[in-house]
């Protein structure tokens, strides 16, 4: 009888911690099986998916190369004369510029080695000519071209795949800021590429406070981050912003939701801009790693004035999962053509276009 009534004690401490456990978990979470996007942290661990999921999510790499000719105010070359002047003989001796960004892109299809990755249009969208003009004293513009830079060259690739060619621009939407790309790999190099599997989702269904996670490189860096939904009113329909912390090279990152608890993800939009607010300084003629500056000391050499652009921090604009849908439906026969299947996508159950 001594030794019944310590285990029967035992039992039954057993059997209250259990139900306080089932009691608290239902307390805890009672809404995660409604059908709406969860708007708490996910109440168990889903690393494997998650790294899966970045296995979809690429680095990709841009850089265009531009002829530049600068004209003297004397030589009177304007928007109409243009194409007579660089025929000439008397042009004179261009300069050479090159510019290079960083974005991120999601591999959405794989047919046979042809890849198509989903990004931003921004990303891979370079003017063809781009003039600057000469000012009047009074800072309006003149008909006068100070210089004229031509596009020579652009190269897109994919730092994670050695020896691929450049990416090929399928389609691209420049108002929605979408474009999808393309290219062809060896089967050694298609062999190590995972293709983005989970539904679109309805941007429209988030609400305030909706959860999600984001894929994608700023500054360089694979990463997952987190974020919380706040609803715009901006168009298009089921527009949203995040609070997550970004940097450059994250446009383009994917936005997923949960629904009814992980690993049920959605993708609900995709990153495509981060406020920022753009300032004119001074800088002196050279800034260089040894160059050091006395604070002390007057500074007396030429000084250039330099734009500098500051990112807002902790804002994140997205662009809805419906008008992803509308832009891959639009170009789905297109990309049938070039040997590109997405039909996937289009035939989307859980989104609708906008």
């Amino acid at each position: 009888m001594k030794l019944f009534l310590p285990s029967l004690l035992l039992l039954l401490c057993s059997i209250l911690i259990e139900s306080c456990s089932s009691w608290t978990y239902k307390e805890m979470y009672p809404t995660l099986i409604d059908g709406r996007y969860d708007s708490e942290f996910p109440y168990r661990g889903c690393s494997t998916q998650l790294e899966q999921i970045t296995e979809t999510v690429k680095q990709i790499s841009v850089v265009v190369y531009y002829k530049t000719y600068v004209f003297s105010l004397d030589d009177s070359v304007t928007s109409e004369n243009i194409s007579r002047v660089l025929m000439g003989t008397k042009l004179p001796e261009p300069t050479f510029q090159d510019h290079s960004v960083a974005g991120t892109g999601t591999i959405i299809s794989d047919n046979n080695g042809r890849i198509a990755l989903l990004t931003c249009a921004h990303i891979v969208d370079f003017p063809d000519t781009v003039v600057a003009r000469y000012r009047a004293p009074d800072h309006r513009l003149t008909p006068f071209l100070h210089s004229i830079s031509l596009k020579s060259s652009q190269t897109i690739f994919l730092n994670e795949i050695a020896g691929t060619t450049s990416l090929e621009v399928l389609a691209i939407h420049r108002d929605d800021d979408l474009a999808i790309l393309g290219q062809s790999l060896t089967a050694e190099q298609d062999a190590r590429i995972r293709v983005f599997t989970y539904p679109l989702g309805r941007a429209k269904d988030l609400e305030w406070g909706s959860f999600v996670y984001l894929f994608g490189y700023p500054s360089g860096f694979r990463m997952i981050t987190k974020g919380i939904v706040s609803l715009s009113k901006k168009p298009p329909p089921g527009s949203f912003v995040v609070d997550a912390v970004m940097s450059p090279g994250a446009s383009g990152s994917i936005a997923l939701a949960v629904r009814d608890g992980v690993p049920n993800f959605e993708l609900v939009g995709i990153i495509k801009m981060f406020p920022a607010k753009t300032s004119y300084v001074l800088k002196p003629s050279w800034q260089g790693d040894d160059v050091q500056y006395d604070p002390l000391e007057p500074y007396r050499g030429d000084m250039f004035v330099e734009q500098k652009t500051e990112i807002r921090e902790g804002i994140a604009v997205a662009i809805p999962a419906e008008t992803i849908l509308s832009f891959i439906q639009e170009n789905r026969h297109r990309l049938a053509q070039r040997g590109y299947d997405v039909r996937s996508w289009t035939d989307s159950p859980k989104t609708e276009p906008k």
